[in-house]
């Protein structure tokens, strides 16, 4: 089913508690798609209202166009990096890399995308939350852009530690820092990036003002530091969890990855339709 999305009316912000979204293929037209450093780049694409009703966490999955000798076999999962349902239109941050990304690449304004979703499992903030801890790395700092403004939306404060190598290859401070969370920088330049220094900041931020909700996507160890943390201080949290998909629907059992069940044993969940957010405490390990 094909869709092209002109001038969308603005869509309502979905409603807690309610049936997920529905799924759609929708050609979206290419409103930019820019660089914002050496590695990554921002998609901007007009969406419609099925589309619009995604909530943070969730997925597209992409059709890429081919570019020079590559020819994308399969769609590849993005998550959203923004949701303007004001504006009508959705935003993907990616790093190029990969056949699939060279060829996201070289859209380019009046192309169209083809984007199947929204898809999988969002986060659940639990009823009540007043301060919630964000922890990511590298472009996974996207997936977790959304989370800032709908926490804020319910009340939360929200404070986001951004992990990289470079300070130049940080992102997301602008788009967190909008939504009103507090944004700590930390990165492999000053070592501030190291698990064991990030959980001192931690530490001691719960200690000034405690967390009772945490978010994790991008990296084993940030993931291990943060599932420790919340077990240790009885904090809920989740994880975003990354693999690579077939179907993008959970028909073809591409995706599945171990997650510990309460008595202790491991059982297969599929990413993206059990899924991308589980517990962190059910979680074994990010698969990206």
């Amino acid at each position: 089913m094909g869709f092209h999305a002109g001038a969308p009316a603005p869509a309502p912000a979905p409603t807690p508690g309610a049936p997920g979204p529905r799924i759609a293929e929708t050609l979206c037209p290419v409103v930019e798609n820019r660089p914002v450093n050496a590695e990554y780049r921002l998609l901007t694409v007009e969406a419609p209202a099925v589309a619009l009703a995604a909530v943070s966490g969730q997925f597209f999955h992409l059709l890429c166009p081919p570019a020079g000798a590559d020819r994308p076999f399969l769609r590849r999962p993005m998550s959203i990096f923004r949701i303007d349902r004001e504006a009508g239109r959705l935003s993907f941050l990616y790093k190029v890399t990969g056949v699939g990304a060279r060829g996201l690449a070289t859209l380019v304004p009046g192309d169209t995308l083809d984007a199947m979703g929204p898809l999988g499992v969002g986060f659940t903030l639990p009823e009540g939350t007043k301060r919630v801890l964000m922890v990511a790395r590298g472009v996974s700092l996207a997936t977790l852009g959304p989370l800032a403004a709908e926490a804020a939306a319910a009340g939360a404060q929200v404070a986001a530690l951004l992990s990289a190598r470079r300070p130049d290859l940080l992102m997301s401070r602008e788009e967190l820092a909008a939504a009103g969370a507090e944004v700590i920088e930390a990165t492999d330049v000053d070592a501030s990036s190291d698990p064991a220094a990030m959980l001192a900041r931690i530490e001691a931020m719960h200690a000034q003002a405690p967390f009772d909700f945490a978010a994790t996507c991008g990296s084993n160890r940030l993931f291990r530091m943060v599932r420790d943390f919340c077990a240790d201080r009885g904090v809920a949290g989740q994880i975003v969890l990354e693999a690579r998909m077939g179907c993008g629907l959970g028909m073809c059992l591409a995706c599945v990855a171990p997650i510990r069940t309460p008595q202790g044993g491991t059982s297969y969940r599929r990413v993206c339709y059990d899924g991308p957010v589980f517990d962190i405490q059910e979680a074994t390990g990010w698969q990206g």
